[in-house]
C-alpha cells in the first residue's frame, strides 16, 4: 500500500479546502484522462444561471427517474454532507464509494497550486462514480459562471441557462453581458440550449443569444409553466419547471403519467422548505443568497400571508450582496438575529451590523445561539432561516442532532 492509499478520499478532499476558485479545465481534464474519460461514457445535460440550476437539475433527474432512465444528478453545494452532491435517480452516494473514488484521484492528483480544487476533484470522482453505475444522463449542475467552469469539460446533449443576474461579478464581471457570455461558454454547436424566459434583463439575454449564433447552438427561450402541479413551493418555480420539461424532453420520449410521477417526487432541501416540529416553531429555510433569490423569497412570504409574521434567522457570506439580500426579508420579519454560519467566507455578525447599517439589531455568537434565542421566545409564526446555503445547512444539521 503507498501511503496516498492508506489515507481517506473523503479527508484527502476535505483538506483541499474552501480554496478561491481557480478558473480552467486544463486539471479537471487532466484527472478526466488518468480515469479514463469516464465523461463520454453517458449523455448529459449542463445547467448554468444564477439562481434556480438546482431546482432545475433536480426535477430533471426526477421527471425521468420516474421515465426509467437511469440517471446521474451532480449538484453544489451540499447542506448537510458531500455525498447529497452526487445522486443516482434519488439516492445519495454511498461515503464509501464516493471515498474509493476520491482515493484513486488523490493517488494521482498533482500536489499543491498544480493540483485539483475541491470542486474540480469533485467533479472528476462525480463523472467515474457515473460511469460505474452505468447511468444513461448525467443532470450537471455548473458551479461558477460556465465557460471555465469545471463542469464544462462534457459536451452536454442539452445545455440550460435559467437566468442570468448579478452575482459573482468579481470573478465573471463586471456588466451582467460579460456574466452572460461566461454561461453561454455551455452551449455547443449544433446542441439545443434553453433559456429562461423569464428573469434575465434585456443587455444579457441579447448577449446569450449572440453567443448562441456563434457558436451554432439552437437557443430556445422557455416561457414559465401555467399550471405548477408541483411539488416545490414558489412561484420562481414555474420557470424552473418549464425549463426541466423541456431539457427531459429533449433527451428522453415521456408520457404525462412519467412527468407527473416525477413532479411530485422531487425533493430539494433548503430552498422554501418547511419543517413541523413538535412542540416548537415550524422553520422555513430557504438559501436565497442574492437579490433576486431574496425577491422571490419575499413574493413567497407576500403570497402565503407570512409576510409580517415571521422571525429572522439571517447570515451570509462576506463576498455576497448581504444588503441586497437583507432588505426585502427585514421589511416582511418582526425580530432580526443576525448570525455568521461556521465557513471562513462568513461575514461577522457585529460586522454585518455595520454593513447593513442597522446598529439597533441581535446579534448571536452562533447559529445555534441565534437560534435558540428566537425558540425561546413567548413568540409564535415562523422562524425563517435565510442569507445563505451554508447557514441553512448548519440550521439542518443542528435539527439533525437534536
Amino acid at each position: 500500500m503507498s501511503a496516498h492509499h492508506a489515507v481517506s478520499g473523503l479527508a484527502w478532499l476535505d483538506a483541499l479546502g474552501p480554496q478561491k476558485i481557480r478558473p480552467g479545465l486544463s486539471r479537471t481534464l487532466a484527472l478526466l484522462t488518468f480515469l479514463g474519460n469516464p465523461q463520454s461514457s453517458f449523455s448529459s445535460i449542463l445547467i448554468g444561471g444564477t439562481n434556480g440550476k438546482g431546482s432545475t437539475a433536480a426535477t430533471i433527474s426526477a421527471i425521468l427517474t420516474a421515465a426509467g432512465v437511469p440517471c446521474g444528478l451532480y449538484t453544489s453545494p451540499h447542506l448537510i454532507s458531500v455525498t447529497e452532491r452526487v445522486r443516482f435517480s434519488d439516492r445519495d452516494v454511498s461515503a464509501a464509494a464516493l471515498d474509493e473514488v476520491l482515493r484513486l484521484i488523490a493517488a494521482v492528483a498533482a500536489p499543491g497550486e498544480r493540483g485539483p480544487t475541491y470542486f474540480e476533484a469533485l467533479t472528476a470522482a462525480a463523472f467515474e462514480l457515473f460511469r460505474r453505475a452505468r447511468v444513461s444522463v448525467a443532470i450537471v449542475e455548473v458551479g461558477i459562471g460556465g465557460r471555465l467552469d469545471a463542469t464544462n469539460v462534457l459536451w452536454p446533449d442539452v445545455s440550460v441557462v435559467t437566468n442570468v443576474a448579478a452575482d459573482h461579478l468579481d470573478v465573471l464581471g463586471p456588466a451582467l453581458e460579460d456574466v452572460a457570455r461566461e454561461k453561454a461558454g455551455i452551449f455547443r454547436k449544433g446542441q439545443p440550449a434553453l433559456l429562461g424566459a423569464s428573469g434575465t434583463a434585456e443587455g444579457p439575454r441579447a448577449a446569450l443569444h449572440a453567443e448562441a449564433r456563434r457558436i451554432g447552438a439552437r437557443l430556445v427561450e422557455i416561457p414559465p409553466a401555467a399550471n405548477a402541479a408541483f411539488s416545490l413551493p414558489g412561484a420562481h418555480q414555474r420557470q424552473n419547471l418549464a425549463l426541466a420539461l423541456a431539457a427531459a424532453r429533449a433527451v428522453a420520449p415521456l408520457d404525462e403519467a412519467a412527468v407527473e410521477r416525477g413532479l411530485a417526487a422531487v425533493r430539494w432541501p433548503g430552498r422554501l422548505q418547511r419543517l413541523e416540529r413538535a412542540g416548537a416553531r415550524p422553520l422555513l429555510l430557504d438559501g436565497a443568497h442574492n437579490p433576486p433569490g431574496a425577491s422571490a423569497l419575499a413574493e413567497h412570504l407576500d403570497v402565503t400571508g407570512l409576510a409580517g409574521r415571521v422571525d429572522l434567522l439571517f447570515g451570509g457570506m462576506s463576498d455576497k450582496d448581504l444588503p441586497g439580500v437583507f432588505a426585502p426579508l427585514a421589511a416582511r420579519a418582526r425580530r432580526i438575529v443576525l448570525v455568521a454560519p461556521e465557513s471562513p467566507r462568513a461575514e461577522k455578525p457585529e460586522a454585518l451590523r455595520a454593513r447593513l447599517g442597522r446598529p439597533d439589531l441581535e446579534t448571536a455568537n452562533s447559529v445555534a445561539e441565534g437560534l435558540a434565542r428566537l425558540e425561546e421566545a413567548d413568540a409564535d409564526g415562523v422562524i425563517l432561516v435565510a442569507g445563505s446555503l451554508y447557514l441553512v445547512g448548519e440550521v439542518l444539521r443542528l435539527r439533525s442532532r437534536a
